[in-house]
């Protein structure tokens, strides 16, 4: 719903960027802004969270083609524009909704509503969906054209899944500050930022059209031993330096299931990867391997005759320096 705030605010202004931004330039500049101040990543920062619901505030205006376009019309007025909301007795000139009524054909105040989806997580922001716990932003689109009746108006939401109902699907039921429940369908393997259209689901036609829908944007939360790698799942696997330099066979975790033995050959090296086909994200598109990164753990601490037994062997092995291609590569 158009505001005071849209004559008074430069959006392009708070999230960065310039009014001719990109939809891809405009999402990596919002995210970039969201990480920096977010209240999880700033606890107790009052100014840190106002600044978060600001750059909110502008990126659910700008990222909507519908809300862009009249705000940019809005914005060509000029900034020392004011309205006052019907019935306040703002004066016989005529208020907002008439400007915008001359404008798209109705009054762009008439009707709408805004809705609040919640699933968990300690912040309730206009797009908090990324980080945790969804709310829903304004709803948009939907103006009456001539001819026929009108489309509802879509409604944006955003909500935060856990990191294996993402990879592996789940149904799950976001709730209305009215109380009314909403089920939806997660698909297996939805990625972070990905937007989900339920059907149907928005604002009522205000002349007997088809309802408008619900566009979800997903967030998914970081798990803290695998990451999304396309369809793949990538594990970092520690070793010790005896069993990649004689090889062993080690147990490796696999999402959501048990773990799974790996071979892992003589002599390998850090950074190695190791491929376990199948055990990736499972989707209607296929199904992605699971990507075990070796990494060499050094112990921390040496007893003195294991100090003097690793000297004995660095003593046996070539005189040779293994960085010296790298030095050399560093000279062209």
């Amino acid at each position: 719903m158009a505001s005071q705030d849209w004559f008074d605010k430069d959006f392009y202004q708070v999230l960065g960027v310039s009014k001719d931004v990109s939809d891809a330039e405009l999402k990596k500049a919002y995210r970039k802004l969201a990480r920096k101040f977010h209240p999880d990543s700033n606890p107790g920062d009052a100014a840190a969270e106002a600044k978060f619901k600001e750059i909110s505030e502008a990126n659910s205006v700008l990222s909507d083609p519908a809300q862009r376009k009249e705000y940019d019309a809005v914005r060509a007025m000029g900034s020392g524009a004011r309205f006052t909301a019907p019935g306040s007795g703002g004066g016989a000139g005529g208020g907002f909704e008439d400007v915008f009524g001359g404008m798209f054909g109705q009054g762009a105040g008439r009707g709408q509503q805004q809705y609040t989806f919640q699933q968990g997580g300690d912040y309730d922001d206009l797009l908090g969906g990324l980080f945790g716990g969804g709310r829903f932003g304004q709803p948009t689109g939907g103006y009456r054209g001539s001819g026929g009746p009108s489309k509802g108006r879509d409604v944006t939401a955003s909500t935060t899944l856990d990191f294996i109902t993402a990879t592996k699907g789940d149904q799950i039921t976001l709730q209305t500050a009215e109380g009314k429940p909403i089920t939806v369908r997660i698909p297996a393997g939805v990625a972070d930022g990905q937007k989900i259209r339920l059907r149907g689901k928005g604002q009522p036609s205000p002349d007997g059209g088809a309802p408008g829908d619900i566009v979800l944007t997903v967030g998914v939360r970081k798990h803290p031993v695998f990451e999304r790698d396309g369809l793949n799942l990538r594990v970092n696997v520690p070793v010790t330096f005896a069993e990649a330099a004689l090889g062993a066979t080690i147990q490796v975790p696999t999402l959501g299931g048990g773990p799974v033995k790996l071979r892992v050959a003589a002599g390998t090296p850090s950074g190695r990867v190791l491929r376990v086909k199948g055990r990736g994200v499972e989707t209607s598109k296929g199904v992605g391997d699971l990507l075990a990164v070796v990494q060499i753990a050094v112990p921390s601490h040496l007893s003195k005759d294991a100090e003097q037994k690793l000297e004995e062997f660095a003593a046996l092995l070539p005189d040779e320096n293994p960085r010296d291609e790298l030095l050399a590569k560093a000279k062209d």
